[in-house]
């Protein structure tokens, strides 16, 4: 069967000759975005998208064997430390090498992956990250989520596209490898953001993008507008077109991290139209075989 886009899961057993899971580390750290006045992007949930973590409370080592544990009843054998919830760069940098050390020295790690924000990586910050690399590859991922700034605004999400595209570049320039994150179906925007995003992101000479559909929890402004009839959430059917639309104008070496999100266990209101994401994935893979599309069918914007 022709490949229609670039799998993580095949693109980490290329580059590690097996099964790769992540580990997801919750080290502890806030948010600049949640620091009063602001109260954060209106579709954040509590746990800072870190819901599938173990508390902070549990020290760093024994997160990590804990998950290994179970991974290990399903024959894998090496990880990627995953520091997710909230942002992990807002600590000063003897604070974040502190925390990120605890992963080194574990033979079954082959990977650390850092999920932060554009307004969050300083240089100094970059450096402590970029010093990972000395033992271990590394990924960064940032927050793009849309590059339409009157919907940044909107999700209260804290900064611009400038912050986003000036820390990829000084990020890229230390050899990081760069993961986006994109919510491919914001109320606010239409199918030019989802193409213009994609666009950009190519331009970046991003590695891997990450796709997230939109989903709601309770007590977050968005949960309220949603409520409120303020907001609606696109079809399963559309999302399924932004998404193919997305994978056609991307650089075809760029990996798919995810294709749609795993929302929270308790306190959703939205979903995933109630399916489960398998459903998701492969009404979008058979969306690509009818069409007899693939990413980066329509990359050729670039005059590189």
């Amino acid at each position: 069967m022709k490949k229609r886009y670039r799998k993580l899961s095949d693109y980490l057993k290329e580059r590690y000759g097996t099964r790769v899971m992540r580990i997801p580390l919750n080290a502890g750290f806030g948010c600049p975005n949640r620091v009063p006045p602001s109260k954060g992007c209106i579709y954040c949930d509590p746990t800072g998208s870190g819901f599938g973590a173990l508390p902070p409370t549990v020290p760093i080592p024994e997160q990590i064997k804990t998950f290994k544990e179970r991974f290990a009843m399903r024959g894998i054998s090496k990880f990627i430390a995953y520091f997710q919830a909230h942002t992990n760069t807002f600590a000063s940098p003897e604070v974040l090498w502190e925390r990120y050390s605890q992963v080194l020295g574990d033979d079954s790690i082959v990977a650390v992956s850092v999920a932060t924000r554009p307004d969050c990586l300083s240089e100094e910050v970059l450096d402590v990250v970029a010093r990972l690399r000395k033992y271990l590859d590394v990924f960064l991922e940032i927050g793009l989520q849309t590059v339409n700034y009157k919907t940044l605004e909107i999700i209260n999400r804290g900064h611009g596209l400038a912050e986003f595209v000036d820390a990829s570049i000084r990020a890229k320039r230390r050899g990081l490898e760069l993961v986006a994150h994109v919510i491919i179906n914001l109320p606010w925007d239409d199918m030019e953001d989802v193409v213009e995003t994609a666009k950009v992101l190519s331009a970046l000479e991003y590695d891997g993008v990450k796709l997230h559909s939109l989903y709601i929890v309770e007590g977050t402004k968005l949960g309220d507008m949603y409520n409120s009839g303020l907001v609606k959430v696109c079809s399963m059917e559309e999302y399924v077109e932004r998404v193919v639309t997305f994978l056609e104008y991307l650089d075809p070496r760029m990996v798919i991290h995810r294709l749609v999100s795993d929302p929270p266990k308790n306190g959703v209101i939205f979903g995933n139209w109630g399916v489960p994401k398998i459903v998701i994935i492969n009404a979008i893979e058979k969306k690509l075989e009818e069409r007899d599309t693939y990413q980066g069918r329509l990359f050729g914007y670039l005059r590189r």
